[in-house]
């Protein structure tokens, strides 16, 4: 089978199986970084031939980049070979990272470094809901209700939809923003030169924003971990907030509950008691 033929098919299979942009795009890449490095055709890969690859070009990575890398060459070789190459390939053992987050004066220091008045709403809207950056992007103008200040966030990561609130000193802005959307006949609350702005654009103004703050490392997905730690510092139930962040499982949510500084800092010192 040819490269081309291969990985059309498997494009193909991701899109019947409902998979996201960003799932099509990574898993299409991984398989063709594989290919293009082993110079074999795509019927002729083999388990070593995928060691190889993860020892020449990912070991110096984080491990839940090589479990990905994995997880899209297991994905293409069971749905078109009907074999899993990966079978006997040992999966690293996820590092535990806390998330990076903001203070809420950091985010106000972002905030304010953002150039235009689109930039700053989009940016506030994501922090102020946990949106994904994707979920901004696909954001729709009917997605909107502004008489019960909620929106719906459509078929999310694991095509879960789920509701948010609206928050009150966003209203105008973006109602405001609709009405023109809608006088130039876009879908998309916000929209770029494909007919809703890219993820990459997004991620763009976000780093480029916390350069200039001083803020370094910083991109879209830290004001979504922001946006969850700061309601438990403001003592909203976890639950509640699982149902906020679209999250299936409550321990993907609880990792919040180590990041709270400001919740630790006021923990007195058993010596301060005494």
């Amino acid at each position: 089978m040819q490269k081309e033929d291969f990985l059309k098919k498997l494009e193909t299979e991701l899109k019947i199986a409902k998979n996201s942009e960003y799932t099509i795009r990574n898993y299409i890449n991984a398989n063709e970084r594989l290919i293009d490095f082993i110079e074999k055709s795509p019927d002729q890969i083999t388990t070593d031939d995928t060691k190889l690859f993860i020892a020449e070009n990912l070991t110096d990575k984080a491990a839940t980049s090589i479990i990905l890398f994995l997880a899209a060459i297991k994905y293409a070789s069971i749905t078109i070979f009907n074999t899993d190459i990966t079978a006997p390939i040992k999966r690293p053992k996820k590092e535990k990272r806390l998330p990076i987050t903001l203070s809420k004066d950091e985010i106000k220091k972002l905030l304010a470094e953002l150039k235009t008045e689109k930039s700053k709403l989009m940016i506030s809207l994501m922090y102020a809901c946990g949106f994904r950056v994707s979920e901004l992007a696909n954001l729709k103008i009917q997605d909107l209700n502004f008489p019960e200040k909620i929106g719906h966030i459509r078929q999310a990561k694991g095509n879960k939809d789920r509701l948010f609130n609206i928050p009150e000193f966003l209203v105008d802005e973006l109602q405001d923003l609709v009405v023109l959307q809608k006088n130039h006949q876009q879908e998309f609350l916000f929209s770029g030169r494909s007919g809703k702005i890219s993820t990459r654009n997004l991620q763009k103004i976000v780093s480029s924003a916390a350069k200039r703050a001083g803020l370094d490392g910083v991109h879209c997905h830290p004001l979504r971990h922001s946006f969850a730690t700061h309601l438990l510092e403001n003592n909203i139930d976890i639950r509640k907030i699982q149902e906020l962040l679209g999250h299936a499982d409550l321990s993907t949510t609880q990792i919040y509950t180590h990041v709270s500084t400001e919740e630790l800092k006021k923990i007195k010192s058993p010596l301060d008691n005494l």
